[in-house]
């Protein structure tokens, strides 16, 4: 896109007028040094340039308005929300009954323990470890 004018530049003109009103901010200060290094300003800082601009009475409207239309004319970055990857876990409520009828009978089995520990504490379960517990079952409980 050419300019239609290249001496004319709102951006660097509102930078000075902010910096002359006031001239101890390191915002401002800021903001005019990258933009003569880099030659541009995102659309959060130009926002910001915005916001301190609007207090400063002598900017006239005009200059305001264009300022506003190159922010409006930036692209607005949005980050994806953030995507729940961890299963949501739920109880199995057969493999507790399971644990519970075998804990009952024997109390001090160290394997169905160590299972029932980890299923009260939501941690998953193979299907092999539920399938040795369905066989602890089928042979100690009859």
């Amino acid at each position: 896109m050419a300019r239609i004018n290249p001496d004319v530049d709102i951006v660097m003109d509102i930078l000075k007028a902010t910096l002359e009103a006031n001239p101890t901010s390191t915002f401002v200060s800021s903001l005019l040094f990258q933009y003569q290094e880099r030659g541009g300003l995102s659309k959060k800082q130009l926002e910001g340039l915005q916001h301190k601009a609007l207090k400063v009475p002598t900017i006239p409207p005009g200059k305001m308005a264009t300022l506003e239309a190159i922010i409006l004319k930036k692209p607005t970055k949005e980050r994806a929300p953030a995507k729940i990857t961890a299963p949501i876990f739920t109880k199995d409520t057969v493999l507790e009954k399971l644990l519970t009828d075998i804990l009952e009978k024997y109390p001090q089995h160290k394997r169905v323990l160590f299972l029932k520990t980890k299923f009260d504490n939501n941690e998953a379960i193979a299907a092999t470890e539920k399938a040795e517990v369905e066989k602890f079952h089928k042979l100690l409980i009859k």
